[in-house]
């Protein structure tokens, strides 16, 4: 499954704040992350976070898009619920 991601880098800590409705870009997951939007940490950090928010592998967890943009498509398996 492809999930729509808002990232906010350079956070106080790692956490989910949940869904919100974006009109531009539809419904998406707001995420902050500790890690700074240098080098590719950050996006590295999603991985790593989402991965242990769903309790799988990072194997498991692709950038799909947005590599460079705080929107980013991520893809999950298919039968894990995000919440």
């Amino acid at each position: 499954m492809q999930v729509r991601v808002k990232v906010t880098p350079k956070a106080g800590r790692s956490e989910i704040l949940g869904w919100e409705d974006d009109p531009r870009a539809g419904r998406l997951l707001r995420i902050r992350l500790q890690a700074p939007p240098v080098d590719g940490k950050a996006n590295r950090a999603l991985v790593e976070f989402l991965a242990a928010h769903l309790d799988i592998p990072k194997s498991r967890v692709r950038l799909l898009k947005g590599a460079s943009s705080r929107i980013k498509t991520v893809e999950v398996p298919d039968d894990l619920t995000i919440d």
